[in-house]
């Protein structure tokens, strides 16, 4: 059973039960802009006992708000879920986000004033296909509007982090934000910091991958957003590049040009490695000196990369993607050696975990400036002739062998088996016969080691 049906079969049974029970939010959107909804909620008047009596598979992960997580009860094996919620008001945000009381409603009218923006608030009949729109999203939705329900900041206030999703929604799906909207962001910016890491995060990390990641970041500048989300991409404005290599103009620009080169459904990885891959530029700028002198970046990319872990750790990544992140800012300029690279670095180069987004990283950023791509297309060819058994060898060679020699145990050993290693991978060493003549001819054991 897949969302869409689970979710109608949740509709079905609390009606069966003479309940009120609607499609309602983002599916509903959705639906009617003709796109394929990521997942499905429910609206009902039916308390959530009342709907965990009717659902047994269901999950009370957020019952003091009225919410019940509805499973597929079909043990398919697929983690397909709804999400179902009572008809409620609610009664203050003290800690901007969840509602200090919440009074279960009798009707969907006054349950949709909760929610943010009209676009998000229309309900869907699942078997007449009637649309109910109490708070006018059909209109926003033809004129291509985002609007919060009632007072904007009212509504900013309820939850701080929709100020983020007002910007997100309006780049994703190109459309304006309404002015009294707008306003209340720059207003409120300030207190963005009330959010959760982990929601900022994942918030600015689906507006980095829907497909719209510069309209995005442009309107997180004109809201105020991104001087307190992230004041380091912020002061990347104004910083100017050398023209014969960013014609494109200053670092915020081409980082806009990269963002908007990023495709929807882009690792998020990547998408934040695009962001990032520069922000050491600012800090390390140095302005031309002399005649014949050019701007400067000099450790740009330690710089960054030192940051780029920093800011990882402030939105709490995991430490896979904190380290991938890093890496990708670490490479991105190891690209303009590759052609001079022995065999054995651009080996150890390409062996980069994902190194596919090291290479889609590389390819962006030429795109958006220069535009020379011989780099990148010289390590494709690398990749495409070279064998992968050629690229990560086994090896010829263990502690066992080298103790076997007559070395004691110890640090040299990983310098030995490092060398044969790099003459493996130059193709100086082919078998372990060569390895261990090679071994034998430049190392001796210490003495008394056997």
């Amino acid at each position: 059973m897949n969302a869409r049906a689970l979710a109608e079969h949740v509709c079905r049974t609390l009606r069966g039960a003479g309940n009120q029970a609607y499609l309602v939010g983002g599916c509903v959107r959705d639906i009617l802009l003709g796109r394929e909804p990521a997942d499905y909620d429910v609206a009902t008047d039916a308390t959530p006992d009342r709907v965990q009596g009717l659902f047994p598979h269901s999950l009370a992960v957020g019952a003091r708000f009225g919410v019940i997580i509805v499973t597929d009860e079909a043990d398919t094996g697929e983690s397909v879920q709804v999400e179902v919620a009572t008809f409620r008001s609610d009664i203050g945000y003290s800690d901007g986000r969840h509602p200090d009381h919440v009074v279960y409603a009798k009707s969907a009218a006054e349950d949709v004033k909760r929610r943010d923006f009209t676009i998000n608030a229309l309900l869907l009949d699942p078997e007449t296909k009637e649309v109910l729109d109490y708070v006018g999203g059909r209109d926003d939705l033809r004129a291509g509007i985002i609007r919060a329900i009632g007072r904007a900041e009212d509504r900013f206030r309820e939850d701080k982090l929709r100020m983020v999703r007002a910007v997100r929604f309006a780049a994703r799906f190109r459309y304006a934000i309404e002015s009294a909207t707008f306003s209340a962001i720059p207003k409120l910016a300030p207190e963005i910091h009330q959010v959760s890491a982990e929601r900022l995060r994942d918030e600015l990390t689906k507006l980095l991958t829907e497909g719209a990641a510069r309209r995005g970041f442009e309107l997180l500048d004109e809201t105020r957003l991104l001087a307190e989300l992230l004041p380091e991409i912020a002061r990347m404005k104004g910083v100017e590049q050398p023209p014969q290599f960013h014609p494109e103009g200053d670092v915020w620009t081409h980082t806009l040009i990269m963002l908007e080169n990023l495709p929807a459904g882009c690792a998020p990885a990547l998408a934040w490695g695009v962001l990032l891959h520069d922000v050491g530029k600012p800090p390390t700028f140095t302005p031309p000196s002399g005649p014949n002198g050019r701007i400067r970046f000099d450790e740009h990319t330690e710089v960054g990369t030192r940051m780029a872990e920093e800011i990882c750790r402030r939105l709490r990544f995991s430490n896979d993607e904190t380290g991938q992140i890093a890496a990708l800012v670490a490479n991105h300029m190891r690209f303009k050696d590759a052609p001079q690279m022995k065999q054995a670095t651009l080996k150890r180069f390409v062996r980069l975990n994902r190194f596919g987004e090291h290479l889609e990283l590389h390819r962006l950023d030429c795109v958006s400036s220069h535009g020379h791509l011989d780099n990148y297309e010289y390590v494709r060819r690398f990749l495409a002739e070279t064998p992968p058994e050629q690229v990560r060898p086994p090896r010829l060679l263990n502690g066992d062998d080298l103790i076997a020699l007559g070395f004691a145990p110890g640090p040299p050993f990983h310098a030995i088996l490092e060398a044969v290693e790099e003459a493996q991978l130059n193709g100086k060493v082919n078998t372990r016969e060569d390895a261990l003549r090679l071994v034998q001819d430049s190392y001796k054991p210490a003495s008394g080691s056997r």
